[in-house]
């Protein structure tokens, strides 16, 4: 067999493969159509985007791949089959901070996939404020940095919203420098959200010291400000640039290449346990020495590991404090829930942010 008939053989059966794909994705779509009106006969008002179900379908699918194909290329296209068969559904109405082109815009593709409609936000506080009224089903917003740490607006916005976290989402960051300037010793300016100025300070103290540098709300508010400019430039990401036609004049600029933003889901629901769960709690201790060490001490006592502790002060003006702690399990676990009634009875203030399926990713 010649090369050309080879190549038009494993042609041919590509086209069966697809054809297959299509009959199998079309039935995949009618059983979730059924599963809403089942949904929809139970309960006037279901949930129909389950972060529990959705992480349980991802992991058994990359734990069951043989390859070639690589797991993150898999899970890809697997959420947006998802993504597809759940808008048949509901579409979801998902709340982000904008405009286009942030890295909380990609992070909700990445997360929803593009069978929903993401709705740009001014602010993380019009984000909680708008899912809070149900506008919008669902909110993604940046919630700590691998280089910067937590995102304090949207921790004290946390501390007072009857939210729930039900997903999270860690998606590493590239920063661009994007400009219609002919050439850098054109730029005068700088726009970027603060965190994006602070880690590329380095590579900007060489390469554009003399250029003021403007923080604005984020990175895409960047790029839009700097279309219209020549002697300007923004640090934001290829999306950005591709969205406002801007140049990419130097990419990856970021003092640390490890860089990763966690932003988490904000919603009503509360998941269940799926094994793989991360629990976000907040709550203050009464102002004597030890108190804190006590309560940490229950997690200790109870083999419970944590990932992550902040401290806010509190608006009271009276240099109380907030702690702010993630701890791996689910709030409903046999371990986690009497450590978590524990501590509620020892702190002066106690609230679970929420329960949900760690980053499949």
């Amino acid at each position: 067999m010649s090369s050309d008939q080879r190549i038009n053989s494993l042609r041919d059966r590509i086209d069966a493969i697809d054809d297959e794909l299509l009959r199998l994705l079309n039935e995949r779509a009618d059983v979730s159509t059924e599963v809403g009106d089942v949904k929809r006969e139970k309960d006037p008002h279901p949930q129909f985007y389950r972060p529990d179900r959705e992480a349980f379908i991802l992991r058994r699918l990359g734990a069951k791949n043989p390859g070639p194909l690589p797991n993150e290329d898999l899970l890809r296209v697997m959420r947006e089959i998802i993504s597809a068969c759940l808008s048949l559904e509901q579409r979801l109405l998902i709340a982000y901070l904008g405009p286009e082109g942030t890295f909380t815009h990609a992070a909700t593709l990445k997360h929803f996939g593009s069978a929903v409609e993401p709705v740009a936000m001014a602010s993380i506080a019009e984000i909680f404020r708008e899912v809070e009224a149900k506008a919008c089903h669902y909110g993604v917003v940046p919630l700590e940095n691998s280089l910067e740490g937590s995102v304090n607006q949207t921790l004290d916005c946390l501390s007072g919203s009857s939210l729930s976290i039900c997903g999270e989402i860690a998606l590493a960051v590239h920063h661009q420098l994007l400009t219609n300037a002919k050439n850098l010793n054109n730029v005068k300016r700088i726009y970027a959200h603060e965190q994006a100025l602070a880690q590329c300070c380095t590579w900007l103290d060489r390469n554009l010291k003399g250029a003021e540098r403007i923080a604005l709300g984020s990175n895409a508010a960047a790029a839009q400000r700097a279309q219209t400019e020549t002697d300007a430039a923004a640090i934001a990401s290829q999306q950005a640039a591709e969205r406002y036609g801007l140049g990419v004049r130097a990419t990856n600029i970021a003092d640390h290449p490890q860089n990763t933003t966690r932003f988490v889901i904000l919603g009503h629901c509360l998941p269940q346990a799926t094994g793989e769960d991360v629990t976000s709690v907040m709550f203050g201790t009464p102002n004597q020495p030890g108190a804190l060490h006590a309560i940490l001490s229950i997690l200790a006592d109870a083999g419970i590991s944590m990932s992550r502790i902040e401290s806010r002060p509190k608006r009271s003006g009276s240099w109380d404090y907030l702690f702010f702690v993630d701890l791996l399990g689910h709030r409903d676990d046999d371990a986690v829930a009497p450590a978590l009634a524990e501590i509620k009875k020892r702190a002066a203030l106690f609230k679970v942010l929420g329960s949900c399926p760690r980053a499949v990713f």
